[in-house]
């Protein structure tokens, strides 16, 4: 199973619908082709398995016999050619076994998604993974530079230069296609020099606002960071609610008085958004952009609140979604989801979404929210709902508010989602999002590439 708040539900309830027949751990591409001549042969339906930290119920299959095809096994860097900063891993290779093998040559990918200890290489692509640092390092889809796809219609060796004009890109058909076309097993990706130096620090706002309006101006003026998170007022307050205490008592009476001072500076804590910027690379450029950013904030509005904040963000960053458990075993919901669009619709949508949440949660719900990637023309947002959970029917009550709210994203005009797939939690509003000529050619592709409809059943194609 993947971690979508149904999946952790239908767990707690023994409400567990489907589980794998078999689960199959190949090793070599050659085994995989085995598989899927043998899935077609037989109708088996084929769930492609990297880290399973899917959030869009991607990994289940309604099929009567179902594959789980664990990826595992193939692991690994096979290459690295410094010269031009490529290195080829295997599809199941975990976030933190590819960074160590990056690290000790000098190299980093740069790509660290929250769900980075647990996620793989494939599954990164698979789900057109953002990472955290995107903002300097890019999205995956602009680390691919060839992968190797096995499909039931034949194997492909997809990209073989740094940039062509032979057609329409091949990439781009596999990147997000959440294992219905083919079963990527190695790529290819660009990697970069382990950066020299890192600068995190933090910024209070006045509002939400202020700090969009901000972060807008350095993202098309510069210095572009490689880290940019916004938060909101109601996630401004359950961070600094929910952080860690510092371990001496002069410095926890020293943040005291700091929080206590805020108010006093223009910045009350019920309006006051929080900023986290990050720089990295060499030393020399991190300290000058770093120096330059501060200045640019500090005359938009922001108070400094110095580096200590932002390296603990830092070294916290990769906890957060374990304390979902723990909400979850308290009786709350709780959820995300995600979105973007440009920035003259920013404020707007993370009002109109804000306040549609609250509606479908009931009076009893804390929604927030904050930018979690940036560009020069708009950003991202992503919501976390948490509200007492309906005892008699938690699924359902699910449900009505992703219906909700994914009807209101849909109908301002916004993507379904920037980073978390389609899966089967938005495969509902697919045709929606691409329009009906769209639709029918990703299906005539999923038809090619997939005759017997074998991949990932359910996943993606769903007509409404």
């Amino acid at each position: 199973m993947g971690k979508a708040y149904t999946d952790l539900m239908r767990l707690r309830l023994n409400a567990v619908r489907t589980a794998p027949d078999v689960v199959v751990v190949p090793a070599s591409d050659d085994q995989v082709e085995r598989l899927l001549a043998y899935a077609e042969r037989h109708q088996v339906a084929i769930v492609p398995f990297g880290g399973g930290t899917t959030v869009t119920e991607a990994v289940q299959s309604p099929r009567a016999l179902n594959l789980c095809l664990d990826l595992g096994q193939m692991q690994g860097m096979s290459s690295l050619d410094a010269t031009s900063h490529l290195a080829t891993f295997g599809a199941g290779t975990l976030g933190p076994q590819l960074e160590q093998a990056l690290q000790t040559r000098g190299f980093t990918l740069g790509h660290f998604p929250q769900s980075f200890e647990c996620s793989t290489v494939g599954g990164w692509i698979a789900s057109r993974s953002s990472g955290q640092n995107s903002i300097g390092y890019g999205r995956i889809e602009d680390m691919v530079y060839d992968m190797r796809v096995l499909t039931p219609a034949g194997p492909m060796d997809i990209g073989r230069a740094p940039a062509s004009a032979a057609g329409p890109s091949l990439k781009e058909v596999f990147l997000g296609s959440e294992g219905t076309l083919g079963i990527i097993t190695q790529a290819t990706l660009r990697i970069r020099p382990r950066p020299e130096s890192r600068d995190y620090r933090a910024f209070f706002f006045h509002s939400f606002e202020e700090g969009v309006q901000a972060l807008r101006s350095l993202m098309q003026n510069g210095p572009r960071p490689a880290l940019a998170r916004l938060s909101d007022a109601d996630e401004t307050q359950a961070g600094l609610a929910l952080s860690r205490r510092p371990s001496s008592a002069l410095a926890s009476a020293a943040r005291r008085a700091g929080l206590a001072l805020l108010p006093h500076l223009g910045y009350p804590r019920a309006s006051a958004a929080l900023l986290i910027l990050g720089y990295e690379g060499e030393a020399g450029r991190v300290s000058a952009d770093a120096g330059r950013a501060r200045g640019e904030m500090e005359r938009a509005g922001a108070f400094h609140l110095g580096t200590s904040p932002g390296r603990d963000w830092l070294r916290d960053r990769f906890h957060h979604p374990y304390l979902r458990d723990v909400l979850l075993d308290r009786g709350l919901m709780v959820d995300t989801f995600e979105t973007a669009t440009r920035w003259s619709e920013i404020v707007s949508l993370h009002r109109q979404l804000g306040e549609a949440s609250r509606q479908a949660l009931g009076e009893r719900s804390y929604v927030m929210c904050h930018i979690s990637h940036a560009y020069e023309t708009g950003a991202s947002l992503y919501f976390t709902i948490l509200a007492p959970q309906d005892s008699p029917d938690p699924l359902a009550q699910w449900q009505r508010v992703k219906k909700a709210v994914t009807d209101h994203i849909v109908s301002l005009g916004a993507t379904l989602t920037h980073h978390h797939g389609i899966g089967r939690s938005h495969a509902s509003w697919l045709k929606a999002e691409v329009g009906p000529a769209g639709y029918q050619l990703l299906m005539a592709v999923k038809h090619h590439m997939d005759p017997q409809g074998i991949l990932n059943p359910g996943v993606m194609w769903r007509p409404r």
